[in-house]
């Protein structure tokens, strides 16, 4: 299900790309409404990013029942990260700003720096993404 800006305009988000399959990803969950999948550029191993497949720019746009739903969708992959890395927590974080496509961060953390989105977020490996892909999908 695409915006009528997709509709429209014939344009996709890369969100939306990832989500129709155009571009690989590494896919956590997936339901009718939400695909989760790993940051390709982390800030820190077991980065996923949780996002509507409805292509909504701002999180605060969504309709209420679906941003509950978002973060019910989330919650367990939240758990899974926590049991899959050595965190105190799974972080959550909006920033929205690099891409015009609603989404959430969910990031294993140890100290709110670790949600700091201003450091270096180098491209992880493909084997090293492989690898954090099946460690949290063990404990799904």
């Amino acid at each position: 299900m695409l915006s009528i800006k997709s509709k429209l305009f014939g344009s996709m988000t890369i969100f939306s790309k990832i989500i129709a399959g155009e571009i690989p990803s590494y896919k956590i969950a997936e339901n009718e409404k939400f695909f989760a999948f790993l940051d390709i550029f982390p800030l820190r191993e077991g980065h996923v990013l949780v996002v509507p497949k409805n292509e909504t720019d701002k999180l605060f746009d969504l309709p209420d029942d679906y941003l509950s739903e978002m973060l019910l969708f989330a919650k367990p992959i939240a758990h899974a990260i926590e049991k899959a890395f050595d965190c105190n927590r799974c972080g959550i974080s909006v920033v929205g700003l690099e891409v015009p496509h609603a989404h959430i961060h969910l990031i294993p953390i140890n100290s709110a720096n670790d949600l700091n989105f201003t450091q270096a977020k180098p491209k992880a490996l493909d084997e090293s993404l492989k690898k954090v892909q099946e460690r949290i999908l063990a404990h799904l």
